[in-house]
C-alpha cells in the first residue's frame, strides 16, 4: 500500500514496533485543527497490515468529525494494535506502547476502543500522560459505553421525531445488532422508553446476558436481524453493517446505532434516501464515550459530561434540518457541520496567543 496516498489528508501516521514485547502499532492523527487529536486503541487480530492501516486512518478521520460535531475542542486520532487481546495483550506490550504514545508529545490522546479496556489504560498511564478512559481509582469515568449509549438514544429519539413527530421509541420496534459494551446498555433506555426490542449478536453470552435480564426482549441470529420487521435498525458492532445488500433487505424506517464506519461504501447514504429510510450519521450519535473521555481530560464531572452527551439529540435534529434546507443525506450534511467548525475555528489559530 501506498501509505501516503492511503494517509492523504491525515497529519501525522506513526508506525510502532517493539518486537521484544510483539508490539506492532498504528497511531493516525487527522486533524488537530480544534486541539489534541483524541480516540481509542483497538487492540483487534487484522487480517493484514494493510487491513489494519485502512481500518485506522478511517476511524481517526471520523473522530475527528465527532468531536467537531460534538463541539469539543479536540481534533481526530485513532489507534490500532495489531494481534489477538486475548492471547496477545500483555503489560509489557502495553506500557511499550504507552511510550510511543508519549513520544508523541501529547499530539494524540488515548483511551479504550475495541479489545481494550479502562484497566488497559491505567497500564498505559504508567508509560503515559496522555491516557483518557480511566478507571475511577485513577481519576477516570470508567466505562465510557455507558455515555455512548445514551448519546444514542439521544440521537435516536430526533430520528423519530422526523420520522413519527414525536422524540419517543414507545411503541416502536428496536433491532439492536450487537449487545457487547453499547449494546446492552441501549436496550435499557428503549425499553424505558416504551419500546419493544430484538437483539442479535455473534456472542451467545452477550445475548444470554440480556436476555437474563429482560426476558421480554426477543433474540435472533446475527444474520436474520435485518430482515426483521422492525421500526428502526441500531448497529452496534463493527463496521461496515450497512451494504448494498443490507440496505435492499432493510424495513426499518431508521437507522441509528453505536458502531462507528456504518456505511460500507460510498453512495450508501444515497440508497438509504431512495428507500426513504432516516440514517442518523454514526459519528454524530455515538460520541458520547467521546465526550465522556474528553471530559476526563480538565477532570471528570459526570453531570457535566451527561448534560453534554444530552446535547446530541439537539445536534442531530440541527443536522436533519440542514439536510432538508440544503438538500443532501444527513451523513453529508453532518460532514458539512464538521468541516466548516474545523476551518472556521482552526482559522482562529494563526492568530498567535503568548503563553499558548
Amino acid at each position: 500500500m501506498d501509505v501516503f496516498a492511503a494517509g492523504a489528508g491525515h497529519e501525522q501516521v506513526v508506525f510502532c514496533n517493539d518486537p521484544s514485547t510483539g508490539l506492532r502499532a498504528i497511531i493516525a492523527i487527522y486533524s488537530t485543527a480544534l486541539g489534541p487529536a483524541l480516540g481509542g486503541t483497538r487492540f483487534y487480530p487484522y487480517a493484514s497490515e494493510d487491513d489494519a492501516l485502512t481500518d485506522v486512518l478511517n476511524l481517526s478521520r471520523a473522530m475527528a468529525y465527532k468531536a467537531a460535531c460534538a463541539g469539543l475542542d479536540l481534533g481526530g486520532g485513532k489507534a490500532v494494535i495489531i494481534g489477538d487481546p486475548a492471547t496477545d495483550k500483555t503489560e509489557a506490550l502495553l506500557r511499550s506502547y504507552g511510550r510511543f504514545v508519549q513520544a508523541v508529545g501529547g499530539r494524540y490522546y488515548t483511551a479504550c476502543d475495541v479489545g481494550t479496556y479502562v484497566e488497559d489504560m491505567d497500564v498505559i498511564a504508567r508509560e503515559c500522560s496522555f491516557v483518557t478512559g480511566r478507571s475511577p481509582a485513577h481519576g477516570g469515568a470508567g466505562d465510557s459505553s455507558i455515555l455512548t449509549a445514551y448519546g444514542v438514544f439521544q440521537g435516536m429519539r430526533a430520528a423519530a421525531e422526523v420520522a413519527w413527530g414525536s422524540p419517543t421509541l414507545s411503541g416502536k420496534r428496536i433491532g439492536i445488532a450487537g449487545v457487547g459494551k453499547v449494546g446492552h446498555y441501549l436496550v435499557e433506555h428503549l425499553l424505558s422508553d416504551g419500546a419493544t426490542v430484538v437483539v442479535a449478536d455473534v456472542s451467545r453470552d452477550a445475548v444470554d446476558r440480556v436476555r437474563f435480564l429482560h426476558p421480554e426482549v426477543d433474540a435472533v441470529d446475527p444474520d436474520k436481524l435485518i430482515d426483521q420487521p422492525m421500526d428502526v435498525y441500531a448497529p452496534c458492532a463493527l463496521g461496515g453493517a450497512l451494504s448494498d445488500d443490507a440496505v435492499a433487505r432493510l424495513e426499518a424506517r431508521v437507522v441509528c446505532g453505536a458502531a462507528n464506519n456504518q456505511l460500507d461504501h460510498p453512495g450508501i447514504e444515497k440508497l438509504l434516501e431512495e428507500r426513504g429510510v432516516i440514517y442518523a450519521p454514526d459519528y454524530v450519535v455515538n460520541s458520547g464515550g467521546l465526550i465522556q473521555v474528553a471530559d476526563e481530560i480538565e477532570g471528570y464531572s459526570e453531570p457535566r459530561a451527561r448534560a453534554k452527551a444530552g446535547e446530541i439529540f439537539d445536534t442531530t435534529r440541527r443536522i436533519f434540518a440542514l439536510a432538508a434546507a440544503e438538500g443532501v443525506p444527513p451523513s453529508v450534511a453532518a460532514d458539512r457541520l464538521a468541516e466548516r467548525r474545523m476551518q472556521q475555528v482552526g482559522a482562529l489559530r494563526r492568530v498567535w496567543l503568548p503563553g499558548r
